[in-house]
C-alpha cells in the first residue's frame, strides 16, 4: 500500500512539474489529495438514491463532517469535540436518516496497525455522538479506511490525513413508538419534509 502512496506522490509531482507552482509544494500535495478523496467520496455518494445524495450535499455544507487527531491517538480534542456537536445538532434534527463513521490515519505505522487505528477512531466518534444524544440506530456503520485515503500524499506524520469523516448513507428503519419502520413511502415523506425544512420547493406529481 505504501508503494501505491509513493507511486501516487510521483505521479503528482510529475503533474506539478507542469504547473508554474514549485514541484513538491504543500499546495501541490494537498490540492492532489482533496482531488483524489472528492472523487472516491462521490464515487460512494453516487451510489445512493437522489433524495439521499442531496441530504448528504446539505449536511457536508452546514455542518464540518471531518475532524482530526493527534498522531497515534483516537481521542478527541476541544475543536474535535465543538464539531461532533455540531454533527450531533444536525443528525438528531433527521432521526430517519442514517450515516456512517469512517476513520482514517497517515502513513506512519504498519498497514495493519493502522486499519486498527482508523477502527478506533471512528468508534471514538460514533460513542461521542451517541453521547450527545443522537440514537445510535441512526450510525449505520463504523469503518477504517486506514492508511488507504490520504488526503496529502506524503509517508510522514501528517494531520489531516488522520481524521474520522461522517456522512449520510441511508435512511434509518427505526421503529417509532407505534411499532411501525420506515418503508418506500414514509422515506419519501422524510424527504419531503426535510426538504421543506430547508426552504426548497416541493413538486409533486400532480404538479409536473
Amino acid at each position: 500500500m505504501k508503494k501505491i502512496t509513493l507511486l501516487t506522490a510521483s505521479v503528482a509531482a510529475i503533474v506539478a512539474g507542469c504547473t508554474d507552482t514549485q514541484t513538491g509544494t504543500l499546495t501541490n500535495q494537498v490540492a492532489f489529495g482533496e482531488a483524489s478523496y472528492l472523487s472516491q467520496s462521490a464515487q460512494i455518494r453516487g451510489g445512493l438514491p437522489a433524495a439521499l445524495q442531496n441530504i448528504s450535499s446539505q449536511f457536508r455544507a452546514a455542518v464540518p463532517t471531518t475532524i482530526n487527531f493527534e498522531f497515534n491517538r483516537a481521542n478527541l480534542d476541544g475543536q474535535a469535540r465543538a464539531m461532533l456537536d455540531q454533527q450531533a445538532a444536525w443528525i438528531k434534527r433527521y432521526p430517519n436518516v442514517q450515516f456512517s463513521v469512517y476513520g482514517h490515519t497517515d502513513l506512519v505505522g504498519s498497514e495493519g496497525y493502522n486499519k486498527s487505528l482508523g477502527l478506533r477512531r471512528a468508534r471514538t466518534a460514533l460513542n461521542y455522538l451517541v453521547s450527545r444524544g443522537v440514537n445510535k440506530g441512526q450510525l449505520r456503520a463504523v469503518a477504517s479506511r486506514g492508511e488507504t485515503q490520504p488526503l496529502i500524499a506524503t509517508p510522514g506524520p501528517e494531520r489531516q490525513n488522520r481524521r474520522s469523516v461522517t456522512d449520510v448513507s441511508g435512511f434509518a428503519n427505526l421503529k417509532n413508538s407505534r411499532g411501525t419502520g420506515l418503508d418506500g413511502k414514509r422515506a419519501l415523506i422524510v424527504y419531503n419534509e426535510y426538504v421543506t425544512d430547508e426552504g426548497s420547493e416541493i413538486v409533486t406529481d400532480e404538479q409536473q
